[in-house]
């Protein structure tokens, strides 16, 4: 009887987590930002169908990166768990750190167990009454959640963006402003983005009991200048 080839668990993780990390690279960014006014969810995507920025629930949005049929499964299953759990309990039950949760524990759950990793990083975003109450969660490819302060950036380009991102962006500032040096860091110093070539939603602040909100190519051009 032959014996069972051998990989010693640190390199089986590390060989995952290298296969992840290539599949994300090869997609467009993304950055999460609060402003004065709400979140502002902003990503390089020139698809008019496909979208990597979505509502999940009243006051929660999802964004992804990476392969495309992987992160709207999970898209559809934060929809659902959203759904029932707000039919079940209340409305005001349903909130990201715990939707946030359950998607760490399913993406750990796949990189560990299954043979191919998901190829994504995704972002739950929550606009609470005040600036305070505003929360991001980033959660990687591996099921590893962090609680981001201010702004985040998903995708393979994320240093040299968050970079670009943490030297334009001020806290408090309003949706314009936020907005612009979101654009600029996706963009970088050597091209220029239009509106046809982003993906931007909004989750206002002071909006009714549903506050995701996209917006098309003329008001994104307005807001650009």
């Amino acid at each position: 009887m032959s014996m069972p080839f051998y990989v010693a668990p640190e390199q089986m993780m590390k060989d995952r987590a290298d296969y992840a990390r290539k599949g994300i690279a090869r997609g467009r960014s993304l950055v999460g930002a609060a402003a004065s006014d709400g979140i502002v969810l902003c990503a390089e995507n020139p698809s008019r169908l496909l979208r990597k920025v979505s509502e999940i629930y009243d006051r929660i949005a999802f964004a992804g990166v990476g392969k495309y049929n992987e992160f709207d499964q999970l898209r559809i299953a934060g929809v659902r768990h959203a759904d029932l759990k707000g039919y079940s309990f209340s409305r005001e039950d349903v909130d990201s750190r715990s939707l946030a949760n359950q998607y760490a524990q399913m993406l750990g759950q796949i990189f560990t167990h299954e043979m191919k990793p998901m190829e994504v990083e995704i972002l739950l975003a929550e606009v609470g009454h005040d600036s305070d109450g505003d929360q991001l969660f980033h959660i990687q490819y591996d099921g590893t959640l962090v609680d981001e302060p201010g702004f985040t950036v998903l995708g393979g380009d994320a240093e040299p963006i968050r970079q670009r991102m943490s030297e334009s962006w001020a806290e408090g500032a309003d949706t314009t402003a936020v907005l612009r040096s979101a654009v600029a860091a996706l963009a970088g110093p050597d091209r220029t983005l239009t509106p046809a070539e982003l993906e931007v939603a909004f989750l206002e602040r002071g909006g009714p009991r549903r506050t995701f909100r996209r917006l098309d190519d003329a008001e994104l051009a307005e807001l650009l200048g």
